[in-house]
């Protein structure tokens, strides 16, 4: 099963477990539409993660929990929802996984768990989260070990900031943000001094360590977090602008805007590359150049969904007009 599957990293994800002969369950609420999957071969279920009906954990070999509010901008849109699903609801999924036999659990946690640190950090570091959305995440791990001692095996998966194409495409995160506007308005805004580092992972090399940790051995992945991506994918924000633009073969320029990002981190990957020997198979070029022949060609949505945080923001204020036009038609009656 799979929570959050039809979306950027969910979808590429169940692709991948189908090509490995897994049967699939999707939970998701479907904001962004069930088109990324309906094709599938996923067997769908439209549901809230914090109402998940256990009955449908029944028979579940593994739970990869991927479903949350996915970013920290859209997660101080509403911190108190951002808490409730990202940690409530998985704590509760957790403990379901317990109850119900489920014999591997997978969450998906971030590096943003470390926010602002000086020295490359790896899993023994102490976190230090500046967002709700990152704060989340290390409630959620708490969580997931706490109930480590049960009949599942848990294991999280602090993933890098992920980039690359997918059916569920979002260009919000900086490396497809700076393929697009790259190509689109020839030019780039970066918030200074784009001296801060961050680690990158493909999305398709971070489907793959899902199952990998999904197949591994349990005594080798139970209890157990792991930085996923790799130590050759750390790069300072101008380093991606700069490898951006020679693999479109767009000249660049840049605008500057905003105050030094807060956050800033290096992180090594050696322990998810010994466990299990996972290393990462896509490069920044490869991926833009793949971004790029797609925006290209129009095979893929570059509008208002692929933007979350905006997303997120329309359908609210569609919720309000319902809600609103509910109540005058009460008046009116």
């Amino acid at each position: 099963m799979i929570t959050g599957g039809a979306g950027y990293i969910g979808s590429v994800l169940t692709q991948q477990a189908i090509a490995r002969g897994y049967e699939v369950h999707i939970v998701d609420r479907f904001f962004f539409g069930k088109a990324t999957v309906e094709s599938s071969g996923a067997v769908l279920h439209q549901s809230d993660t914090r109402e998940i009906d256990p009955r449908i954990l029944e028979g579940a070999y593994g739970v990869l929990d991927l479903a949350a509010i996915s970013n920290d901008p859209a997660g101080e849109l509403n911190p108190e929802v951002t808490l409730d699903i990202n940690y409530r609801a998985r704590r509760r999924l957790q403990e379901l996984c317990n109850t119900v036999g489920v014999q591997r659990y997978v969450l998906a946690s971030s590096c943003s768990v470390y926010g602002f640190q000086d020295e490359a950090v790896d899993e023994e570091s102490p976190v230090n989260p500046l967002t709700t959305y990152a704060q989340a995440n290390v409630l959620a791990e708490k969580s997931a070990f706490s109930n480590s001692k049960g009949a599942t095996t848990f294991t999280a998966l602090r993933q890098a900031t992920v980039f690359g194409l997918s059916p569920r495409m979002r260009f919000d995160l900086v490396v497809n943000a700076m393929t697009r506007n790259l190509l689109k308005d020839r030019k780039l805004k970066i918030l200074r001094d784009g001296s801060q580092w961050r680690p990158m992972v493909h999305v398709r090399d971070t489907s793959r360590a899902f199952l990998d940790v999904l197949e591994a051995p349990s005594e080798m992945v139970d209890d157990q977090v792991f930085n996923t991506g790799g130590n050759s994918h750390n790069f300072q924000v101008i380093g991606l602008a700069e490898q951006i633009s020679e693999a479109l073969g767009v000249e660049l320029e840049l605008e500057w805007y905003g105050d030094p990002d807060a956050r800033s981190y290096k992180v090594d990957f050696s322990k998810i590359k010994d466990v299990i020997g996972f290393e990462p198979e896509w490069g920044i070029a490869d991926a833009a150049k793949e971004i790029g022949s797609a925006l290209e060609q129009s095979l893929v949505d570059d509008g208002p969904r692929s933007i979350t945080l905006g997303w997120y923001q329309h359908l609210e204020q569609m919720q309000q007009q319902l809600r609103e036009i509910e109540i005058n038609g009460r008046l009116l009656n």
